[in-house]
Parts: C-alpha cells; sequence; structure tokens
C-alpha cells in the first residue's frame, strides 16, 4: 500500500483479475471460542489513523477492522460489492446517486447517514487538512477548488458531493469513469462519525469506526487491543473476541514468540524462519500468491538521480542485480523475480505484462557495468539503499542486493545498506524528501486493478509516489486510461503508461510477494486475502 496511495480507476470485472488466486486458510474449521481473543504482530502505523490519511500496510490493517465503507472487497476474490451502500446508480457514468442501507451505525451509537460519508470526504479532499490519500476525492467536481495544485483553497468542500436525504447523496465527476463505485471499497472513502469532527482530538486518541471490531486502547510501541462490537449490525460479524496487536521491531522476534506460546499470529514469516517454517509449524503455515511488488525507488526530488542520463545509471543498477539467486536463497522461492510493475494476480487479461522489463530486469554484469558508466556513474559514488530494519526481513536482501551490485560492478563498496529504525521513522524520511539515494519501495494492492500498480506510484504528485517522478506522456496516458468507459481499452492503454515507466525506469522492479502466516494451535480458519492481510474477523480461537 496501499495501500497503499491515488486517483482511480476500476474495472467491473475485478474478480476477473484474481482467477488464479485463491485465498489459503487452515485446514481446521472448529467452532472456536467467540469471546476469546487472538494475538497478532504487527508494526506501529505512520500517522493517526484517519482514513484519509492512511497509505501504509499496518495502519490499513486496523482502519479495515473497524470500518465499512460502500464496497468491500471480497477476502477471497478481490471483487468489489456492496456493503454499506444499498445501490449506486447512474445513467451517464459521470453523476452518481447513492443510496446508504439502513440499520448501520458507528460503535458510538450516531446512525451511519449520508452526511457520514459526504463530511468524510470532504474533510479528506481539503487541502487543509492534509491528507494523505486527498488525491482519491481528485475526480470529483470541485476537487480544484479544495486541493489546488497551487495558490490558496477557495472552497472548503466538494462542490461535486451533495446530500440529498438522510440516506442520499448525489456525487458528480470532472469527467465519466463508469467504473468509479468500484473504488469505494477503499478506506479512504470510509464514513466519519460526528465526533470525529466535535472532538477530533479525542477521536484521534482512540478511533470510533463502524466495523465488527473497536478500539479498546493503543500504547505505541505496544499494543492494540481491539474487541468484537456486539452490536455490529453486517454479516461479517468477528468470530472471535477481538484482536491484539503486539508491535515488534523485529518479525524474527515475533517469529520466536510464536514458537514459543506468547503469540498467535505472524502474517509475515520472516526470511531467516523460511527453511524452517513447515517444520516447526506444519500445517499452521501459509504461503499464497498475493498483489505484492518490492521495487526500489528513487528521489527524483535530488537533481543527481533526475539529470540527463540518470535512467542508464537506474538500468544499469537494475542489470546488477541477480534477482532468481536472491529469491531463491534468501527467500526459499517465496518471492519471484519481477519482470514488469504490476503483479501476476492481475493476470494477462486484468494488464499483466510478463517480460516487459526485458533486458533490463535480466542479470548482466558486463552490460550493467557498461550502462552505469554511461550515465555518469554513481552520484557521489555510492548508492545507499535506505530501508526499515524492524519488519520484513529487509536487511537479508538489501545486503544480498548490495552484495549483487558490488560484485557486477566490480567495486565492493559501490552499495551499502543504510537501516532507519522504525517503519514510522522511515516513511517520515520519504515523506519529508530526505532521501538521497534509493530506497525499498514494497506496494500492497489497493484493490486488484493494473491502474492500482501505476496511478499511486508514478502519476505526477500521486499520494504514493514518494520518488517525486514526474512524466507528462505517462499522466497523459493514465488520463486517457481513467477516462475510457471500455475495460478492454483502458486496460491498453495502462499498459503503454506503464511501457512509459519501464522507458524511463522510474523504480527498479525486485520480485513479486507471496503472503504468507504462521499460527498457534489455537487459532483455525486462518486465511490471507489478495491484499496478504488476514482475514481477521473469521479467525476462529480455540
Amino acid at each position: 500500500m496501499r495501500g497503499a496511495t491515488h486517483a482511480t480507476w476500476a474495472a467491473g470485472a475485478a474478480a476477473l483479475a484474481l482467477a488464479a488466486t485463491a485465498c489459503g486458510g487452515s485446514s481446521g474449521s472448529g467452532g472456536g471460542d467467540s469471546s476469546a481473543v487472538l494475538s497478532s504482530s504487527w508494526g506501529d502505523p505512520q500517522n493517526p489513523l484517519e482514513p484519509a490519511n492512511t497509505n501504509e500496510v499496518q495502519g490499513g490493517k486496523v482502519l479495515d477492522m473497524i470500518f465499512r465503507g460502500l464496497k468491500k472487497y471480497d477476502p477471497k476474490t478481490g471483487a468489489a460489492k456492496n456493503m454499506l451502500a444499498e445501490k449506486i446508480d447512474t445513467t451517464d457514468s459521470q453523476n452518481f446517486t447513492v443510496t446508504v442501507k439502513s440499520g448501520w451505525k458507528f460503535s458510538n451509537g450516531e446512525a451511519v447517514t449520508a452526511k457520514s460519508f459526504v463530511d468524510a470526504w470532504n474533510y479528506g479532499a481539503s487541502l487543509k487538512n492534509n491528507q494523505k490519500n486527498a488525491i482519491f476525492f481528485g475526480y470529483i467536481d470541485g476537487y480544484d477548488k479544495v486541493h489546488p495544485e497551487a495558490g490558496a483553497q477557495t472552497a472548503d468542500t466538494l462542490s461535486g458531493l451533495k446530500v440529498t436525504g438522510p440516506r442520499t447523496f448525489t456525487i458528480k465527476l470532472t469527467q465519466k469513469f463508469s467504473t468509479f463505485p468500484d473504488t469505494l471499497g477503499y478506506s479512504a472513502f470510509y464514513p466519519l462519525p460526528g465526533a470525529f469532527f466535535s472532538d477530533h482530538a479525542t477521536w484521534i486518541k482512540k478511533p470510533v469506526g463502524n466495523g465488527p471490531y473497536t478500539v479498546e486502547s493503543y500504547t505505541k510501541g505496544s499494543k492494540m487491543s481491539l474487541r468484537k462490537w456486539d452490536a455490529y449490525p453486517g454479516t461479517d460479524k468477528a468470530q472471535n473476541g477481538g484482536v491484539d496487536l503486539k508491535v515488534y521491531t523485529d518479525n524474527n522476534t515475533a517469529y520466536t514468540d510464536l514458537l514459543a506460546g506468547n503469540l498467535d499470529l505472524v502474517d509475515d514469516v520472516p526470511a531467516a524462519q523460511l527453511k524452517n517454517v513447515k517444520a516447526d509449524l506444519g500445517d499452521r503455515y501459509l504461503n499464497t500468491p498475493a498483489g505484492i511488488i518490492q521495487t526500489l525507488a528513487f528521489p527524483f526530488y535530488d537533481p543527481n538521480w533526475n539529470k540527463s542520463g540518470s535512467e542508464k545509471v537506474r538500468k544499469g543498477l537494475s542489470m546488477a542485480i541477480n534477482r532468481k539467486q536472491i529469491t531463491d536463497t534468501i527467500f526459499q522461492k517465496t518471492r519471484t523475480p519481477a519482470t514488469d510493475w504490476t503483479s501476476p494476480v492481475l493476470g494477462t487479461k486484468g494488464g499483466f505484462q510478463d517480460g516487459l522489463c526485458g533486458s533490463s530486469c535480466e542479470y548482466n554484469p558486463s552490460e550493467a557495468k557498461k550502462l552505469v558508466k554511461e550515465g555518469g556513474g554513481l552520484p557521489g559514488g555510492q548508492v545507499k539503499i535506505t530501508y526499515n530494519a524492524d519488519t520484513g526481513s529487509h536487511k537479508e536482501w538489501v545486503d544480498a542486493v548490495c552484495n549483487s551490485i558490488n560484485n557486477a560492478l566490480g567495486n565492493d563498496k559501490a552499495c551499502v545498506g543504510n537501516p532507519v529504525g522504525t517503519f514510522a521513522d522511515f516513511r517520515n524520511r520519504i515523506t519529508q524528501k530526505k532521501m538521497s539515494g534509493p530506497f525499498r519501495a514494497g506496494w500492497q494492492m489497493d484493490y486488484p486493478l493494473i491502474q492500482d500498480f501505476l496511478q499511486p506510484l508514478y502519476y505526477t504528485n500521486a499520494s504514493s509516489n514518494d520518488g517525486h517522478w514526474s512524466n507528462k506522456d505517462f499522466d497523459k496516458l493514465v488520463n486517457q486510461a481513467n477516462a475510457e468507459t471500455d475495460t478492454t481499452k483502458a486496460i491498453s492503454l495502462f499498459q503503454d503508461a506503464e511501457k512509459v515507466v519501464r522507458d524511463n525506469m522510474a523504480a527498479i522492479p525486485l520480485w513479486y510477494q507471496n503472503g504468507s502466516a504462521g499460527w498457534s494451535d489455537r487459532l483455525s480458519n486462518v486465511a490471507l486475502n489478495p491484499f496478504s492481510v488476514p482475514v481477521y474477523n473469521e479467525i476462529k480461537v480455540g
């Protein structure tokens, strides 16, 4: 993510994109104790849990537990299905009328109404609120007034949003966008209660949502306790009593705690344990395809990485990385060398272009050395790959990538790892534009569509364009794709846009990642959704 991060486009047949992807799960399916609480590994989110201000995985996990939106992505197929939306009508693919289901409430007792959505979206879009996911509202009429690219904000609310009744509101877009409703399952579009606005400071300390769980307590750096909301009106009620999300700065420690009986669920088995995990856990281990790609991003705000010829340096570095060796040895084949900038879970019909990267993603030391030299050499004579050291086994693969680069370039100091202690600190350095060289940029899809792998990451000023790359040809193709109501044509235009990413090596694709999880014998019915996140509400305990 994520999440992931994004002005949006979606294909109506979202399930098609995941036709070959199944959601794994434990073999057990006992009744369980609906009041028992499970514990799961976690990392502190970067920001307070405002839906429109969370675009990373750890915060996203919580939002998806404590909120429900107009749409919900099926945990098995990823298809966008109505949740709080009773219906979303349109006659022209530009003007939509939304009817919200009756009977829904927030956990503080407030009713979820049309106003709950409109107020939340207006807040998220407003420049003065500085929300990271503001661009998600970019196609709604009036966005240029509430969130101008330059100059002063001249409106507080989106002119394209109108509350027309307690349960109805209208949306006017700036252009035709036939599958806009399918984007509305993303967390940026969640509703907010009046308490969010009337006592914002209190809400931030203890967020109130309308999902199957409520926040009981949160101690930064330690634990967030979530508990089942008994009055939750949805059909996807929690099958357990709650989840304690325990913060770990090293997922090897989390794995050790799992084996020792001090933790119930690890949703990212560390690379160092992959050789042992089947022997340790047997059928309590899950490894399943997911919409995740790992890349190396670059700080294009640094002139050293954005000058003429620098694309040759980036391509040279890409060709200096032996992806197969790293995925085989470090990741025990739970990763697959990347050949494009999306994910195989999309399938060819969904836009996946196997082999698009071509020779630029193939290990070729002599050509790598040649290209780096032709591009003017490494800025400062060395690249430092920055990564967070607390989760994801990043040290192992960054060290391996640097060893590969050093061997290819014949210089044992050409590349070094640059660890940052925590994920939150790492993200803060990125958003504050403090990167001076390549940095790890894993992406977990928000929804299974080619648009989500491209526009959020590479469109000018998109919310997850952490390297601040900008290309007019790419932007133009994305705009054309978003306006195209024919799904096949839209996908083709996005594929053309991806070729622009390739030609400029806007980021180095490394490998596609599977989702993995290991759990204790207390749990059953454990599964990961296509986004590689545990389906917490379906887990049974005892």
